[in-house]
């Protein structure tokens, strides 16, 4: 069986899921968020794309309502024991199955939390979910209580996040080694994935990103490979993951001859990664920590190239993204606490010179301040 935690563990996480959903007078929780379904009871899977739902009562009781491909995943890397199967059949509709389901538990007339904000529950399902349920019991939107249990991580997560960052470092070692004019980027992207595979990782949360030239100023994926040119500049966010564990890393190396404002963009990012970090203690307003990264880069002059978040929380996350809640941005009220994960970005994007710089890396909270998941330099890298 392929359960990453002990028992304890998990007894104690379902123990902290039913004191809140006490808390908030609700009677059981519908679970649509994959990373609830993994964080509670170990449950490994990418059927969530399908309708799927794990019910959890305030008393601790679990059921699962999922498909028949997932019912040995459900065994095999899961606590769960109380598994039940819709059957792909036209005109079946599973959320009617799920309300029977409650109806055998006692749940008729009660108060029950969801998880809407999920990409395991599309409109469509949300829309069948609703009308299934109408008359039955009430509804509330309880998207934040697992996401909030899940944002301080236990000592045995942690283990996993420092070895996710030993992956990243060995990721973006791969890509600096590889990376030389005439390089093929499919070449440079395989070598980092494979690091992380070699390694005993996993797939990350999102595609890796990787852009040279003007796609340097790109933050995401996109389709298409080009080969690395005498000058250039190559921008590459990865993660390393373990259990599905994230910890990112940021980098825009360069090629050939370095401009002054490149070079300025790199001291105004290493400047304003500095202050973050100095910000970024327990007590403190999410917010502070972009306010004090803004406020570097615009007293560089680099205020229009900025962006309007510089970071967020990572933990267990499935895809279609490794970012997981909150973010870095202005007004932020949600207080940094020890035990927190988080990946810190500092990037200038400059549209009308086709310059990019970027520097990102992960760090998990302690009492004092923080610890660095890399062991990399954040030096220029120039090739």
């Amino acid at each position: 069986m392929a359960i990453h935690f002990s028992e304890e563990e998990f007894t104690a996480r379902t123990a902290n899921a039913c004191a809140a959903l006490q808390q908030r007078g609700l009677d059981g929780l519908l679970m649509f968020r994959q990373e609830s379904m993994f964080y509670l009871s170990g449950y490994d899977t990418f059927g969530y794309c399908f309708f799927q739902c794990l019910i959890l009562t305030a008393d601790g009781r679990y059921v699962l309502l999922t498909r028949a491909p997932d019912l040995r995943q459900a065994l095999h890397t899961s606590t769960l024991t109380d598994i039940r199967i819709w059957a792909d059949r036209e005109g079946r509709n599973p959320a009617e199955e799920l309300r029977d389901i409650l109806a055998e538990q006692g749940l008729e007339g009660a108060r029950l939390g969801v998880e809407y904000d999920a990409y395991g529950l599309t409109a469509y399902n949300g829309r069948r979910l609703e009308n299934a349920l109408e008359g039955f019991c009430d509804l509330q939107d309880a998207s934040d209580l697992v996401s909030r249990q899940r944002l301080i991580k236990s000592p045995a997560e942690l283990e996993y996040v420092r070895r996710a960052g030993e992956l990243a470092d060995a990721s973006l070692q791969a890509a600096i080694d590889r990376c030389a004019p005439g390089v093929f980027e499919g070449d440079i992207l395989a070598a980092m994935q494979g690091a992380v595979f070699s390694g005993g990782g996993d797939y990350p949360g999102n595609e890796f990103i990787i852009g040279s030239g003007q796609d340097a100023l790109l933050c995401r994926y996109f389709s298409g490979r080009r080969h690395l040119s005498a000058q250039d500049q190559l921008t590459l966010e990865h993660a390393g993951v373990f259990r599905h564990y994230h910890a990112c890393l940021m980098r825009t190396l360069l090629l050939g001859q370095v401009h002054p404002e490149h070079q300025a963009m790199h001291s105004a990012c290493s400047e304003a990664m500095q202050a973050s970090l100095e910000t970024l203690r327990p007590g403190v307003p999410m917010a502070a920590v972009f306010d004090a990264h803004a406020r570097v880069l615009d007293s560089a002059g680099f205020g229009s190239h900025r962006l309007n978040a510089c970071g967020y929380s990572l933990g267990t996350t499935y895809t279609p993204t490794w970012m997981d809640w909150p973010m870095f941005y202005a007004g932020n009220s949600v207080e940094v606490r020890p035990g927190m994960v988080f990946f810190l970005h500092m990037i200038l994007m400059n549209s009308d010179a086709n310059r990019a710089m970027t520097l990102g890396q992960s760090v998990i909270v302690n009492g004092s301040g923080h610890e660095r998941l890399s062991h990399l330099p954040l030096d220029l890298v120039v090739k």
